[in-house]
This record gives C-alpha cells, sequence and structure tokens, in this order.
C-alpha cells in the first residue's frame, strides 16, 4: 500500500498531466517564481544575521625619521628607538585606547591602603618571542637594571627608593619609601629577557648587539632586518605575536623604514614606499593629506611657554611687568601661524587645564599698558620703549629670549619679538642647538627669559617642574619658582589615591602658579598622525611621547569577515 506522501505525488502527477500545454508554461513559471523567492529570503536572512568583524591580516608600512641603536625599553631615547621598543617589548601595564592603564603582561595587581606596596601577578603560560617562558626573574632582573647607576639608564630616576622582591615565579612585590599615586606609569617599562641578559655587565650594555636584534614579549617580533652597505638597519619587518599576552594583534605585518631627514620620509610617503608617518611639521602633515589618507589627532600632554628668571634680571621680579608681558600675547596667533592651527591655547600648568582670561587680546593688550602706567612706567616718546626711574638710575624694559633651533620654536619666539617689541619692550632672541641650549643655558639657568616646552605626565604630576626643591639642576623648575603652599600641595598630591581629590587639589595648585606668573603659558601642540584610510581600530585618547600611538595596535585592522551573530 502506498505511503500518503507516495499517493499525494502520484496525484500532482496525474493533475500536470490533465492540464493544457499553455498551463503548464504558467505551472512551470510559478514554480521557478517560488523557487526564487524562497532563495531570495534566505539570502536576505543570511544577510541580516551575518556580522562583519575584524579578521587577522593586512600590512602597514611606516617611515621614521631616524636611526636605531638602542631598541631596548632602559636605553630608547630617540624616536626609532622608542617606537620599535614598543612595538617589540611590553610591560606589566599599558594604556588603553582609552587612556587608562591596564593589566598586559600582569594578570592582576593589588595596591596596599597605605600606597606603598604594589602587588603584582603575572599572567600564566606567557613566553618570549624565542618562546622561553617569562617568569618574576625577568621583572626582577629588569627593574633592578634600571636602578644599576653603571647601566646609566633614563629611566633610573623613576626607580630609586624603590625595592622588588619576588615572592614566587609569578608574584613579584614593589616597595616604595613614600606613597606615590603615579607609580603605576612606572610599570609600562618594557621587560628584558634575563635569560639572554643577565650575564652581560650593565656596563656593556649599550655595546651588545642585542639592542638591534631584540627579543621581547610585545605585540610583534622581528622577522626580518634590512641593512645599507655600511650595515646598519634601514628597516624593520615585523611580523604579530600568536602570543602576546592580549591577543594575537590583528595586523598580521608591520613594515618600520627609517629614513635620516623629513625630505627622504616624505618622498618616501609621495611615492608609495610608507603608507604613514608622524613626529613631523604641521606644515608637512597639511600638505600630505589626500584622498587615501586619515588624519588622526590627539592632545598632547605638553606646554610650551616663555620661563622668567629673576634672578638674571631684576625687572621679572617685577609682578606686574610678567603680568603685562603675558596680558599681551596672541595664543592663537601662534596657534595658527606656527601649527598650523593643531593646537589649544594654554593659560596654565596643566595641559589640558581649565584656565583662560575670560578677555579678548585687545583688552588684555590696554590693560597690560594701564598695569605699567600705574607702576611708574613710562613709555620713552623716541625709543617707544618702557622705561621706569628709580632712585639708582633707569630701567629699561629690555630683556633676552632664548629658545631651541627647532623650527616651531624659533618661530613662535619671533612672534613674541614682534609682539612684546610692539608693546614697548626690547627684546633679543638668542637660538641654540638643543644640546647646547640644555647643557650651556637651561642646566647652570643662565638665560633671562627661556622659551620652552615641558612634558606632564598622564597623571599630570607637577612636581618636578613647580616645587621649590627642583629650581636647581638637575631639576626642571625652570621658572625657579617658590610658593610654600604650592610645594605643600604638590607634596600632598604624590601621596593622593583617589584620583577626584588628585585631579581637585591639581587645580589648585595650578591656580596659584597662574596668579604668580612666574612663565607666559602659550600654547599646548596636537599629536599628528598620517594613517591610510583602510587602517580601523586604532584609537588615540591621549599621547605622551609618540611612542604612544601604538598602545592599542594589537587591536587595529584591515581585513574583516563576516560571521553569523549567534557565533559571534
Amino acid at each position: 500500500m502506498p505511503t500518503s506522501s507516495a499517493s499525494f505525488a502520484v496525484r500532482v502527477t496525474a493533475a500536470i498531466k490533465k492540464l493544457t500545454k499553455r498551463q503548464k508554461l504558467w505551472f512551470a513559471f510559478l514554480v521557478v517564481f517560488f523557487i526564487f523567492t524562497i532563495v531570495g529570503l534566505i539570502g536576505e536572512t543570511n544577510v541580516l544575521a551575518l556580522v562583519e568583524l575584524p579578521a587577522a591580516g593586512g600590512e602597514l608600512r611606516e617611515g621614521i625619521i631616524g636611526t636605531s641603536g638602542f631598541i631596548n625599553p632602559l636605553l630608547a631615547v630617540t624616536n626609532p628607538d622608542r617606537d620599535l621598543t614598543a612595538l617589540i617589548y611590553s610591560g606589566l601595564v599599558r594604556y588603553s585606547k582609552s587612556g587608562t592603564l591596564v593589566p598586559d603582561l600582569a594578570e592582576r595587581y593589588e595596591i596596599s591602603t597605605d600606597g606603598k606596596e604594589y602587588r603584582f601577578f603575572l599572567k600564566p603560560n606567557l613566553v618570549w618571542h624565542d618562546g622561553e617562558p617569562v617568569t618574576a626573574e625577568d621583572v626582577i632582573f629588569t627593574f633592578k637594571s634600571a636602578k644599576d647607576p653603571s647601566l646609566k639608564s633614563p629611566r633610573r630616576a623613576a626607580w630609586e627608593g624603590v625595592e622588588i622582591a619576588r615572592k614566587n615565579d609569578q608574584e613579584i612585590i614593589f616597595t616604595l619609601k613614600q606613597p606615590y599615586a603615579p607609580f603605576l606609569e612606572n610599570l609600562t617599562l618594557g621587560l628584558l629577557p634575563a635569560h639572554l641578559w643577565r650575564e652581560i655587565p650593565a656596563e656593556n650594555f649599550s655595546l651588545h648587539k642585542l639592542n638591534l636584534t631584540p627579543i621581547g614579549t610585545g605585540p610583534y617580533k622581528i622577522k626580518k632586518i634590512v641593512r645599507d652597505n655600511n650595515n646598519i638597519p634601514t628597516a624593520y619587518e615585523l611580523t604579530a605575536f600568536k602570543y602576546f599576552a592580549l591577543g594575537e594583534p590583528r595586523l598580521a605585518t608591520l613594515i618600520i623604514n627609517l629614513y635620516s631627514n623629513e625630505n627622504e620620509l616624505l618622498n618616501a610617503y609621495e611615492t608609495g614606499a610608507i603608507e604613514s608617518l608622524s613626529a613631523v611639521s604641521p606644515a608637512t602633515v597639511k600638505n600630505s593629506i589626500n584622498t587615501r589618507t586619515t588624519l588622526a589627532t590627539a592632545p598632547l600632554p605638553r606646554i610650551f611657554a616663555v620661563f622668567f628668571n629673576q634672578n638674571q634680571t631684576k625687572i621679572f621680579a617685577q609682578t606686574e611687568v610678567r603680568e603685562a608681558l603675558n596680558g599681551v600675547v596672541n595664543r592663537q596667533e601662534i596657534i595658527d601661524q606656527v601649527l598650523g592651527g593643531y593646537g589649544r591655547p594654554a593659560y596654565g600648568p596643566l595641559p589640558l587645564g581649565p584656565f583662560t582670561t575670560g578677555k579678548t587680546e585687545t583688552e588684555t593688550a590696554t590693560t597690560s599698558a594701564a598695569l605699567l602706567t600705574k607702576h611708574g612706567w613710562v613709555k620713552n616718546s623716541e625709543t617707544k620703549i618702557w622705561e621706569q626711574k628709580t632712585k639708582t638710575g633707569t630701567t629699561t624694559l629690555a630683556f633676552t629670549l632664548s629658545t631651541s633651533d627647532i623650527a616651531e620654536l624659533k618661530a613662535t619666539a619671533e612672534i613674541l619679538k614682534n609682539t612684546w617689541e610692539k608693546f614697548g619692550a626690547k627684546v633679543e632672541v638668542k637660538i641654540f642647538e638643543t644640546g647646547a641650549l640644555n647643557q650651556n643655558v637651561i642646566r647652570p639657568r643662565e638665560y633671562e627669559a627661556l622659551l620652552f616646552g615641558e612634558i606632564v605626565s598622564h597623571e599630570s604630576d607637577l612636581y618636578s617642574f613647580w616645587h621649590s626643591r627642583e629650581r636647581l639642576d638637575p631639576g626642571l623648575n625652570i621658572a625657579l619658582y617658590t610658593n610654600a603652599k604650592v610645594d605643600k600641595m604638590l607634596e600632598d598630591l604624590r601621596g593622593m589615591q583617589d584620583s577626584a581629590k588628585r585631579q581637585e587639589i591639581s587645580k589648585q595648585a595650578a591656580e596659584e602658579i597662574v596668579k604668580d606668573r612666574s612663565a607666559v603659558f602659550l600654547y599646548s601642540p596636537d599629536f599628528l598622525y598620517l594613517l591610510p584610510q583602510t587602517i580601523k581600530g586604532a584609537a588615540f585618547k591621549l599621547i605622551n611621547t609618540p611612542d604612544d600611538r601604538f598602545s592599542n595596535i594589537y587591536q587595529w585592522f584591515i581585513n574583516t569577515e563576516k560571521i553569523w551573530s549567534i557565533f559571534q
């Protein structure tokens, strides 16, 4: 006896045979139409159910000005060395794309209630690029090496007074003599592999070949080094490290090309040899933007200002003089002409501080003239320069302005000179090579007014720049500023763990510094980074130094893939 399905098929076949030729054609058309409709609905449902996600693969070619010599977390100083170090090495913590510190090689950490002890726990199964396991010994070795005076690491100051102990292979304890809230920043320092470095004397670190062929735990490892006829590296080909602590990077390959100057870099960019670049002048960036690029910007925590040395020039001991010179400066003019608009006016020592004058430039210029007049200054009818009669003679509003031979600073100095001379001051600009400025001018405090920049930490720690103990070399208080009230606040801030309270006290300290007018704060520049539009996932919340742009590079991607949302 036939089944019901077979019986149904027989009846359908019999019915079709009874159809006329014309009816059979219509029936065939309807069947085909039904099939296509069903397929279309399935396809549409499939598209709606799929999501696009980042996929592994792709290549980025970047250009950097300079040569590599110390791809080493303890020795890196130049941009190429710091950039390559950021890619090849990783620390216990790192900055996320939102600008907060997150565990990297560390699985977690604990901070004691008194803020003096930091206990770190390593993630399990960590390995170096050469496959060797990462242990607490590597952590101890790295940070004790940073403290070693014979190594002469530029990171040494951050580790003075810090004791480091190993509890077991996965646990390390840092003990501070005094609470220091920004201490976690120090732990972004990349770790060195003890199994490769431990037998090398500290005084020979800078001479070892591992500085050019480094082994780290970072998101990328070296695949190939291209060298010129003098055996100097000209390019590094890096490949994604499968066992990176935060997951295998999505970009498969990074090629870092090194160039001796900006002209070579730009030529490589224009010919397509490289796709991305940074650390070049705003004018260069503006001229290089095209339809295939994206300009990424981020505020740099840097303050450029003119710092007054009251010990060198007695006129700066008068608050009204410092106030008057501050009042006539047109910050937006400097930002537009020197930075191409890529920056923000600065009115205080915090890069992102909430300080404004509340007045137009015309109003402040009028106020400045009235202020000097009120304190006995008179503009000479012939020279048009402000003068002040005293018992010992006539004081003229004249001074020198020292700065570096960096293009942006030279241009800023000329704008300031023109502004102040138009107001009635006599200004001589002195330009020094950067090394000579640091060694012969800043360290001995041999300047009257100094146009210079300060890099403020992520935690906005102003101690090094404004505490009275830092007035003399090697301190960084180049305004030679002294204020007992500010000293106390800066000291308290160092041990304060409460973030909201820290911000409030920092603001109060900055406001006191602004009131005392020991500097003319000018601007905070933007970090500028040209990337191809094909790069996705790059984020730049806050850049402290150019190498910070690579903090979340393991999340950048070019390729994508579509998968069912239920498998996401």
